[in-house]
């Protein structure tokens, strides 16, 4: 199961709103905006991440860049998918999530579902 800690998820955040790969520098001047960090601390994170498939590393002259290993809406679904035992668990827990969505929620998930069912048909 993924777990993300406050300074990963500010991280995660960071490269998902970038339009392209960043360094560490750049990642650490814009967590600078919000909390005092060592760029030390930003690299070391990084590569952790890199290390656990959450981020991509690549070399790019000198420095290195990193990227999101996945998007948002992917990341959440597979944590969501582990916190309520989707694959394979109690789906007790998805039934109570699924209780507790309003009805718009509810209809895009209908609507997923559905087109889901139909893609198996059809492929």
């Amino acid at each position: 199961m993924i777990r993300l800690g406050a300074l990963e998820r500010a991280v995660m955040d960071c490269l998902w709103t970038a339009d392209r790969a960043m360094t560490v520098r750049e990642v650490h001047e814009t967590l600078l905006e919000d909390r005092q960090l060592a760029y030390t601390t930003v690299l070391t994170t990084l590569q952790r991440m890199a290390r656990k498939g959450l981020v991509n590393q690549s070399r790019d002259e000198r420095a290195h860049r990193y990227g999101a290993a996945s998007s948002r809406a992917e990341m959440f679904a597979e944590l969501l998918a582990d916190a309520l035992g989707v694959a394979g668990g109690e789906p007790g827990a998805f039934v109570r999530f699924v209780d507790g969505l309003d009805a718009e929620d509810r209809a895009a998930l209908r609507d997923a579902l559905d087109r889901d069912v139909e893609d198996r048909r059809v492929g």
